[in-house]
């Protein structure tokens, strides 16, 4: 009997937010505060991009600007996504394919939650786990 673990299965339903106009160095703020390393950037409540600990290193400290500048100014834009019911191997291979460590799930047109490939690879590593802990039959 195969198993199939879907992305629903394994992904945060806590989706960070931060509005467009907000500044990098508030991001930052968030981030260490939060303890998170990505925002899902809103403009209007809407979902415009993606603003990570990566973007401001290589979009903004790096080159210098000020972190003053608005998250919208070194977003990663558009978002990639998938659906809740797609196999936790296809969001690995979108994820690899894109170079990217994040999806955003979703579903009826709204983010319902987003699979990150350290989540992705600790949830497929317990499965592993439950599967070698079970007994063997013929």
């Amino acid at each position: 009997m195969p198993i199939t673990v879907r992305v629903r299965d394994i992904m945060e339903k806590e989706v960070p937010t931060i509005d467009a106009k907000a500044t990098v160095m508030e991001a930052v703020q968030r981030m260490v505060r939060e303890n998170v390393w990505s925002f899902l950037v809103t403009r209007d409540g809407l979902p415009v991009g993606v603003v990570t600990e990566r973007d401001i290193l290589r979009r903004c400290i790096s080159k210098g600007y000020s972190l003053n500048m608005k998250v919208e100014e070194i977003m990663s834009s558009p978002i990639i996504t998938i659906g809740p019911d797609e196999p936790i191997g296809k969001a690995l291979q979108l994820m690899a394919e894109k170079n990217i460590r994040r999806l955003y799930v979703v579903e009826g047109g709204k983010v319902i939650g987003r699979i990150t490939q350290t989540k992705s690879m600790e949830s497929l590593l317990d499965i592993l786990m439950t599967l070698q802990s079970l007994p063997y039959q013929l």
